[in-house]
């Protein structure tokens, strides 16, 4: 026999090793992540309500949800919330990235301020947020105490109004965090290209806006993909802040799924919420691995 076809007990356990150490968490990930998804899938089949049932009955719970007028409030408020909450938290994150990579004093300090937000959790944030929007404690009582008697904010007792309460709370809770993926983009991005466009006349400004701003796509997607996943699944933030009222005005997916399915015993119909909203993750990132799949095949 050849030495290459020698057995060698020392690489033959270098490469089972790695696959042991790992195989714990893959099954672990396939039985509680995956696992649990197809059990939501067909349980939204079902006609469960307390407690699980597995009689098949199609999609009967599907056309039942569709048929919920609050559904449809859930889903309005997440367009609302999740396209000002993308929208400005993106908007935010790149201007503040871009006045900290102009390299100023306390760069380190200010980049702490932004990025604090992010160390708390959602009740936190949610309960400071209640307190300072409450008419009665906050904003309002303290601008009235100033001496304008006449000011008015009740957006967290009024229904109209109440989901942009969530949406500022949010904004506060992740601009930090969309702002560090920017800098990083941006300090990574070769400063020859800036230089060279300054020597052909180019102002600061209209390098961001033109070459370094285009060039940040990637970025700009993955900041895309994460925010949408947040605004998707915000649960605690509105349990805590808005209690999904007045009323259910500010119900969101994800508190709509907890409702039906604890709390109302239909657990079905929450299962179908909850498998709805897989589905408008699943339709943000399956695009989106596309494309960026495309782009490096072409490359």
């Amino acid at each position: 026999m050849s030495e290459a076809k020698r057995f060698n007990p020392l690489d033959y356990l270098e490469r089972t090793l790695p696959k042991l150490v790992i195989a714990p968490s893959f099954m672990a990930m396939m039985v509680f992540i995956y696992g649990f998804i197809l059990w939501t899938v067909y349980i939204s089949m079902s006609k469960s309500t307390f407690l699980p049932n597995y009689d098949f009955v199609g999609l009967i719970q599907y056309v039942k949800l569709w048929r919920i007028e609050r559904w449809y409030v859930a889903c309005k408020n997440l367009l609302i919330y999740g396209g000002l909450f993308i929208s400005v938290c993106i908007a935010l994150g790149l201007l503040l990235a871009i006045f900290l990579d102009q390299k100023i004093r306390l760069e380190g300090v200010l980049r702490s301020v932004y990025l604090y937000p992010l160390s708390l959790s959602f009740v936190v944030t949610g309960t400071a947020w209640r307190w300072m929007l409450n008419p009665g404690l906050g904003l309002e009582k303290l601008v009235r105490d100033l001496g304008w008697e006449s000011f008015k904010f009740d957006w967290l007792v009024n229904s109209e109004m109440a989901i942009y309460t969530v949406v500022i709370a949010a904004v506060w809770q992740s601009t930090g965090f969309v702002m560090a993926m920017f800098l990083a983009g941006l300090r990574g991005f070769d400063s020859s290209i800036i230089k060279a466009a300054q020597v052909d006349g180019a102002s600061l400004p209209r390098i961001y806006w033109k070459i370094i701003i285009p060039s940040m796509r990637p970025v700009f997607f993955g900041a895309v993909i994460i925010l949408t996943h947040i605004a998707i699944k915000s649960f605690d933030l509105v349990v805590v802040l808005t209690r999904g009222g007045p009323g259910y005005s500010t119900d969101l997916p994800a508190t709509f799924m907890y409702a039906y399915a604890f709390t109302r015993g239909r657990l079905a119909l929450g299962a179908a919420s909850a498998t709805m909203m897989f589905m408008m993750v699943m339709a943000i990132i399956i695009p989106y691995l596309y494309s960026e799949l495309r782009s490096r095949s072409n490359d």
